[in-house]
């Protein structure tokens, strides 16, 4: 008889990370991804136990997920899979007769992370935004495209930023940044 039981698949899997680089590059633990889309940010806040952030392209980050800001009335929800089946109905709950949207995103695309003290020029091979710390500080965050793939570009940290991609182009990206980080041996 076949075996039909399911093995989880994630679309960075096999992929070395560069050597001898100082940029490393990592894939981003599975985790629940969400499209929330809502007129009115408070009920939601209360259903997620966390502020959205309402300032243009800035990340929020909570005791549970975070949100990234993607235009006045979306935003994108990471939030580990342990919490992300209560997710809908505490929303729905919160929000009442308000309409909003709420889509599990979270088999579309995957994330990676990008560290290190040239992560930034690395991206920047690819990547047409001033990425320094002046002009993309920690906790900005954007839609962007990193040569021929739709991203969200996140900055975690003076040195480390968390990329946000279609499954289908995450192998394009990742492999786009090891060519990018070959330029800065550690």
């Amino acid at each position: 008889m076949a075996d039909f039981s399911t093995v989880r698949r994630l679309p960075l899997d096999g992929q070395t990370p560069p050597a001898g680089s100082a940029v490393t590059l990592a894939a981003v633990p599975p985790m629940a991804r969400f499209v929330l889309r809502a007129r009115t940010a408070a009920p939601a806040e209360a259903a997620l136990g966390m502020a959205l952030p309402l300032q243009a392209c800035r990340a929020a980050t909570g005791p549970t997920g975070t949100a990234l800001w993607q235009g006045p009335d979306e935003w994108l929800l990471l939030w580990p899979e342990s919490h992300a089946a209560a997710l809908p109905a505490a929303l729905a709950d919160a929000m009442g007769a308000q309409p909003f949207s709420l889509v599990d995103v979270s088999h579309r695309q995957s994330g990676l992370v990008i560290a290190g003290p040239h992560a930034a020029d690395a991206l920047n091979s690819g990547v047409a935004l001033d990425l320094t710390a002046e002009a993309f500080p920690t906790g900005m965050c954007t839609r962007t495209l990193l040569g021929k793939a739709d991203i969200t570009l996140w900055r975690t940290g003076a040195g480390s930023f968390h990329i946000e991609a279609w499954r289908s182009f995450l192998p394009y990206v990742w492999q786009f940044l090891v060519e990018a980080s070959r330029d800065y041996s550690a």
